[in-house]
C-alpha cells in the first residue's frame, strides 16, 4: 500500500497541470486556454523528484543506523501530511497556489523516497530465496495500480463537476469554460493520495524489525531469533556466535573492500536505473502530450477545462489497463524462474525497439489511420518498461549488497533513478516542444520536437542494455551468499545453513 500510494501521488499531477493553467495562467482573449509557464511547469512535475531524491539517501542511509520499522512510520506519516497539505494553498493568486503546492510536493517526494530503499530492504529480508524476487517484484507493482487509482479517481472527480456545473467549451466562451468550481478538482485529486496511507500505518506499527536487521547490525541474535520465531510460528535457536564471526568481517560503504566486492554492482544498479527512470519518467508525465501531438486527446480550445482532465485521465487509465499494470505483473509471475537479468536486458531490448519503431516512421503514426498502432506500440513500451528495468532495477539493490548497507546501497541507486527521473521530466518539458516556433507551448522556446526525443529515448535504452552487464544474478541465492556475509559456509557447501532465513 505504500507504493500504491507512492505512484498515485507521484503521477496524479501530470493529470491536472492542464487544469492549473487554465485556472491561473488564463489570459483575456487569448486564442488557446491558459497554461503553466515552463518554469513553473517544471517546477510543479519536478519538485517531487528532487524530494523523493534527497528522501532516498536520507532514509536510506538512517534505515541502516536506526532500524527499517523505526523508520517506515516517519516516511508514512510525512505523506500523509503532505498528500493533504498539497491540496491546500496559501493565498488565492497564482504565485502563492504554486508556491505553496511545490513546497508540500517537495516533503511529499521526501516521504515517498523514503519508501523505496525501505520496503524493498523489508521485503528481501523476510521472503526465503526462492520466492525473494516476486515478493519484492509484487511490491512494486503496486506502483501500477496507484498510476490506475489516480486516473479512476480523476476520471470520477472530474465527470461528477462536469455534471454538476456545466460549462461552454473555451472557443464558446473563454471565461465560462473554467468555472470556480474547477477549483476544487485538482485539490481533491491530489489530497486523495492520503487515504491509503493512513489506512496502512497501524499495519506497519505492528511490523517487528527485520531478523537480520537485528542480527547482523544491531547484533541481537536473540531478540531477532524471537522475532523470527513469531512471523514462522516455530522455534528458532539463535546463534551468537555465527553472529559474531559475521561482524568481525563487516566493512565500510567508503572502503577498498566493499569497492573491490560491490564497487561495480553499486554503478550498475546505479546508472541502470538513472538510464531507465529517463525513459520512463519522460514517457509517462507527458502522454498527454504525446496523445495531443498524434490527435488522440481534442485541441484544448474545444472543451472546457474539466472535461479536458476527464479525457487526459481517460487516456491515462487505458495505457495504465492495457500496458503499465500487465507488464509488472508479467514479472512478479516469472521473475524467479528466469532471472532478473535476462528479464532487465530483454525489457531494454524491447524498450529501445519500440522507442525507434515510434519515432523513425513518426509521420506515420500521426495520421489519424494509424493512431491506434501508434497507441498499441505506445502501450508496448510500457509493456516491457515494467516486465523489464522498471521492476528488476528495484528488486536487485534489496539482495545483492550486504545488510548493513542494504538500505544505503539501495536509497542510493534509487536516488540515481530519481536524477534521470529530474532529466526526464525538466529536460523532456523543452526537448517535446516543436521545432517550429509557432507550434511550441507558451512561453517554450522551439525544442527538437517529440520525433527526435523518442529518438533519443531510444539512445538512452540501448546503453540501459550494456550497464545491465555490470549488475550479476540473483536468482535462487540467499541474501547472505550474494553480499558474501556467508561465506564459509556457502563455500563448504552448507545448505542447511543457505536455505535459512537468517542467520541465526
Amino acid at each position: 500500500m505504500g507504493f500504491f500510494t507512492d505512484a498515485y501521488d507521484l503521477f496524479s499531477i501530470s493529470l491536472v497541470t492542464k487544469l492549473l493553467g487554465r485556472i491561473y495562467y488564463h489570459h483575456e482573449g487569448a486564442v488557446k486556454p491558459g497554461t503553466l509557464p515552463p518554469n513553473v511547469a517544471a517546477a510543479v512535475n519536478g519538485v517531487a523528484f528532487c524530494g523523493t531524491l534527497a528522501g532516498q539517501l536520507f532514509f536510506g542511509w538512517l534505515g541502516d543506523k536506526m532500524g527499517r520499522k523505526k523508520v517506515y512510520g516517519m516516511t508514512l506519516m510525512l505523506m500523509v501530511l503532505c498528500s493533504l497539505a498539497s491540496g491546500l494553498s496559501f493565498g488565492h493568486d497564482a504565485n502563492g497556489v504554486m508556491t505553496t503546492l511545490c513546497f508540500f510536493r517537495f516533503w511529499l517526494g521526501f516521504g515517498i523516497g523514503g519508501d523505496y530503499p525501505l520496503s524493498a530492504t523489508i521485503m528481501s529480508e523476510y521472503a526465503n530465496k526462492k520466492t525473494r524476487g516476486a515478493f519484492i517484484a509484487a511490491v512494486f507493482a503496486m506502483q501500477g495500480f496507484g498510476i490506475l487509482a489516480g486516473g479512476i479517481v480523476s476520471l470520477i472527480t472530474s465527470a461528477a463537476f462536469d455534471h454538476a456545473f456545466p460549462a461552454p467549451t473555451y472557443e464558446q466562451n473563454a471565461a465560462a469554460s473554467t468555472v470556480p468550481q474547477a477549483d476544487y478538482v485538482w485539490r481533491i485529486i491530489l489530497m486523495f493520495g492520503a487515504i491509503p496511507a493512513a489506512m496502512t500505518y497501524y499495519s506497519r506499527m505492528k511490523m517487528p524489525e527485520t531478523a537480520r536487521y537485528t542480527a547482523l547490525v544491531a547484533k541481537n541474535a536473540k531478540q531477532a531469533a524471537s522475532d523470527m520465531a513469531k512471523v514462522l510460528q516455530v522455534e528458532i535457536e539463535a546463534e551468537e556466535e555465527k553472529i559474531e564471526e559475521i561482524s568481525e568481517t563487516q566493512f565500510g560503504l567508503f572502503t577498498k573492500q566493499f569497492a573491490r566486492r560491490h564497487g561495480l554492482h553499486l554503478v550498475g544498479t546505479a546508472v541502470c536505473w538513472f538510464l531507465l527512470d529517463i525513459a520512463y519518467y519522460s514517457s509517462n508525465l507527458f502522454q498527454k502530450d504525446i496523445f495531443s501531438a498524434i490527435g488522440w486527446i481534442p485541441p484544448a480550445k474545444t472543451m472546457n477545462a474539466v472535461h479536458e482532465v476527464y479525457v487526459v485521465s481517460r487516456a491515462q487509465t487505458l495505457i495504465a489497463l492495457c500496458g503499465t499494470v500487465p507488464g509488472y505483473w508479467f514479472t512478479v509471475a516469472l521473475i524467479d524462474h528466469i532471472g532478473r537479468f535476462a528479464i532487465q536486458l530483454m525489457g531494454f531490448f524491447f524498450m529501445t525497439v519500440f522507442m525507434f519503431a515510434l519515432a523513425i516512421p513518426y509521420h506515420h503514426w500521426t495520421l489519424k489511420a494509424n493512431r491506434i498502432g501508434f497507441l498499441v506500440m505506445y502501450s508496448l513500451t510500457f509493456f516491457f518498461a515494467n516486465f523489464g528495468p522498471n521492476a528488476t532495477t528495484f528488486v536487485v539493490p534489496a539482495e545483492i549488497f550486504p545488510a548493513r548497507l542494504r538500505s544505503t546501497c539501495h536509497g542510493i541507486s534509487a536516488a540515481a533513478g530519481k536524477a534521470g527521473a529530474m532529466v526526464g521530466a525538466f529536460g523532456f518539458l523543452y526537448a517535446a516542444q516543436s521545432t517550429d516556433p509557432a507550434k511550441t507551448d507558451a512561453g517554450y522556446p522551439p525544442g527538437i520536437g517529440v520525433k527526435n526525443s523518442l529518438i533519443v529515448l531510444g539512445c538512452i535504452n540501448f546503453f540501459g542494455m550494456l550497464f545491465t552487464l555490470l549488475v550479476p544474478e540473483s536468482k535462487g541465492k540467499s541474501l547472505e551468499e550474494l553480499s558474501g556475509e556467508n561465506e564459509e559456509d556457502s563455500s563448504s557447501g552448507n545448505e542447511a545453513s543457505a536455505n535459512r532465513t537468517v542467520p541465526i
